[in-house]
């Protein structure tokens, strides 16, 4: 039903701790996996979808990361890519986003963690997320993925869904069929009134989910959870068999 954000968000502010060694001396979005980084593939994929601007939060070892979007933007990437600072104060993902509001335009919030890597189905995973977007009965879309395709990662699931596609969490079930994917889109209204300084997006969720408003999309494509030294590896070998 919509249009695809022109802007979105990058969240590469994390210290990456469950990928030490790996990030002792190297943001965790700049890890490569089969040759490219996780930062790079997220940007690739906002960039294929039509974004124009790309606000990329950093925290940790930020010039790393400023200089990569640099060298990227020399290179010749048609987007403009802005930069939110959180070096005072990391600001967790809810409060990340809040801080880059003023960087994003849209009434609609494209925002994707930069950890989890995701390749397209038959269609752009992003122009599908804008085409199920229906600020009439949305306010958050999550991008979903079937725990028994969710590859490196071994938890219980975070959502059931209803055919409607309408969400609800775990609760205290011991399994539930949808992780998340860490890709969605929010509308600006449930930013307000929010706390000062850190906090998750799960607040927003809840406030979605408590007015029936919390919908899921279920990705047709490649996942992969990409949260340690291990999981880089599977990730290489399953892309590199193609």
């Amino acid at each position: 039903m919509g249009q695809v954000p022109t802007c979105g968000m990058v969240l590469a502010a994390g210290l990456g701790t469950r990928m030490r060694p790996l990030t002792d001396a190297c943001p965790k979005p700049l890890i490569e996996v089969a040759g490219r980084t996780l930062l790079d593939r997220a940007l690739d994929n906002f960039e294929a979808a039509g974004v124009k601007t790309i606000v990329v939060n950093v925290h940790y070892l930020a010039g790393q990361i400023e200089a990569h979007l640099s060298a990227r933007s020399a290179a010749g990437d048609k987007a403009q890519y802005l930069i939110s600072d959180e070096r005072g104060e990391l600001l967790e993902t809810g409060g990340g986003v809040a801080k880059a509001l003023p960087l994003l335009r849209d009434d609609t919030l494209l925002i994707a963690n930069a950890d989890n890597l995701w390749l397209d189905g038959p269609e752009n995973t992003i122009a599908r997320l804008a085409h199920e977007w229906d600020p009439a009965r949305m306010d958050a879309l999550l991008l979903v993925v079937d725990r028994a395709e969710a590859a490196g990662y071994d938890g219980a699931g975070d959502f059931h869904r209803e055919p409607s596609g309408r969400l609800h969490r775990r609760g205290h079930d011991l399994t539930a069929n949808y992780v998340f994917s860490g890709v969605q889109l929010l509308s600006r209204r449930l930013f307000a009134d929010l706390p000062e300084g850190p906090f998750s997006l799960n607040l927003l969720y809840n406030r979605a989910l408590a007015a029936q408003r919390l919908y899921g999309l279920v990705h047709d494509g490649l996942w992969h959870h990409v949260g340690t030294p291990e999981a880089v590896g599977e990730a290489t070998r399953r892309l590199t068999r193609g």
